[in-house]
Parts: structure tokens; sequence; C-alpha cells
């Protein structure tokens, strides 16, 4: 590798990193994992938009910077649904907390073997 790629590299990451900040929302609401959240999403439907709500429990969380995504999961019609959402989308309107939780691991990937109220019972924050 030469010096003239080197510095082809650094510049290229700094521009890269100019353009993510950029992309980054400041307004990102603080929640963590094992949050009651709704999740409002602006969905186009022709030449019209509307704000959709995924409410759930937030069951993890990934990635760093503008590649952060979230995973909410609720209960429909007895079915187990679940949408990962990328944090700074500009199709995501806003987060909303509804109740906060209290986990003790990073995934709630056991939620998903769960049925009923069951699955949706995270411990309260108190």
């Amino acid at each position: 590798m030469t010096a003239r790629q080197r510095a082809g590299g650094i510049i290229m990451s700094s521009i890269i990193d100019a353009i993510e900040k950029e992309q980054l929302k400041t307004d990102v609401t603080n929640f963590k994992v094992g949050d009651g959240v709704r999740v409002h999403t602006r969905v186009v439907e022709g030449d019209k938009e509307r704000i959709q709500i995924f409410a759930g429990i937030v069951i993890g969380r990934k990635g760093r910077g503008l590649n952060e995504t979230f995973t909410v999961r609720r209960i429909s019609y007895g079915e187990g649904v679940e949408r990962v959402f990328p944090l700074h989308s500009p199709r995501i309107a806003k987060v909303e907390i509804e109740k906060q939780g209290r986990a003790r691991r990073a995934k709630l990937n056991y939620l998903r073997d769960r049925k009923g109220k069951e699955a949706t019972a995270v411990r309260d924050q108190n």
C-alpha cells in the first residue's frame, strides 16, 4: 500500500463521516430494551403520506451511528409480529415510550417462545 492510497483512504473516510453526521437525527428518543414503545412511521401511498403506528416491546437494539436499528415485537391476533426499524431513518416520525421496562439482558429473544400475556411481560421500572 502506497502513501497515496493511505491518504486516499483517510480522505474518503472523512467524507463518509461528514455525510453520516449530516444524516444522523438529533431528536432521538432515549429508550431501552424492554420498553413498551409506539413507533410512528411515515407511509407513502400514491401521492399521499400518512402516519402509521406500530406499538410493541423493544426486544433488541443493534449497530452504532447511522446503522443503528431496533426490533419491536407485538402480538397481533394471536400471532407474534416483529419489525426492525432503522433508528435514524427519515421514515420514522417519532418514537413514544408507553411504559418503561427493566430488562436484565440486551436481547429479549425469550419472549418469542411465550404465549398470551406472558409474551408482553417485562418487569416495570420501579
